[in-house]
């Protein structure tokens, strides 16, 4: 069965200040998080890549990895492809003063029409691990039926493991039931307390959250009928952006969680 891998690298070199953080090596040889994700992706089973960038970074962009993986790719048969996320790409008219990327949801609807296979979605300056890759590809291809609507998978990881030593990080903080998800919650500032606490920028969150906990770091599998469901669900969010609101984000989590509270999906977390 043919499987893709969606990159979301669009937010390079505006998040980072004078630095492009996934281009930065981190090997000898040159390799960036990337390089692993897409190798890692390779050998669990992938057959096609989507990068999903801006087109202002394209030509530095497989300068610095694109035209490397491309080669990589061809030699084990796999395809490569990219997809560009614009801000003005919605329906309607751009909010005056709008500047800020209108988030994940946004970034995978980009390369809808590209995507025809089942599929995982990845952050590009992640580092995910084979385990993860395998397991996802796995039940994409298993054609397990969750008996809801949409049938998705989410890679889940243990909070305390994905924690950073230069500052707070952001996870879908879940709640899982027999392997189900049935709760996420995209959480800012999250970091571990001197008292080996977990803290972070929720009230809510902050009264259950623990080092144990599964999160999510982007990591989604799902099938091309959910690209449908965030081209049409991608307008009402926007219909509801109040006016002035030059912040807030479609984002995968939320999208999910959404779902999950409507019983329209189910999401195996692996």
């Amino acid at each position: 069965m043919k499987t893709t891998l969606l990159i979301m690298a669009a937010g390079i070199g505006s998040r980072f200040g004078g630095g492009i953080k996934q281009l930065e090596p981190v090997a000898d040889k040159g390799h960036i998080i990337m390089d692993y994700s897409v190798h890692d992706a390779i050998e669990a089973g992938f057959n096609k890549v989507i990068f999903i960038i801006r087109r202002d970074i394209e030509e530095e962009f497989k300068e610095v990895i694109g035209d490397r993986i491309a080669a990589v790719c061809a030699d084990n048969g796999v395809t490569v492809d990219y997809a560009f996320q614009d801000i003005r790409d919605i329906p309607g008219e751009l909010p005056k003063e709008r500047t800020k990327p209108w988030g994940t949801g946004q970034a995978v609807l980009a390369a809808k029409d590209l995507i025809t296979t089942p599929f995982i979605v990845i952050n590009a300056d992640d580092y995910y691990g084979k385990e993860a890759f395998v397991k996802l590809h796995d039940f994409l291809v298993s054609g397990e039926d969750l008996g809801r609507e949409f049938t998705m998978g989410m890679g889940g990881f243990i909070l305390k493991n994905t924690l950073s030593d230069n500052g707070t990080v952001t996870r879908g903080v879940s709640v899982v039931d027999e392997n189900l998800l049935s709760q996420v919650h995209e959480t800012t500032g999250i970091e571990m307390g001197e008292d080996g606490q977990i803290k972070c920028d929720s009230e809510e969150v902050q009264e259950w959250i623990s080092p144990e906990d599964k999160v999510s770091m982007n990591m989604w599998a799902g099938y091309p009928e959910f690209l449908d469901f965030l081209a049409e669900d991608f307008k009402d969010f926007l219909m509801n952006v109040e006016e002035g609101d030059l912040k807030s984000e479609y984002l995968l989590p939320n999208i999910v969680d959404k779902l999950l509270k409507e019983e329209r999906a189910n999401v195996k977390v692996l």
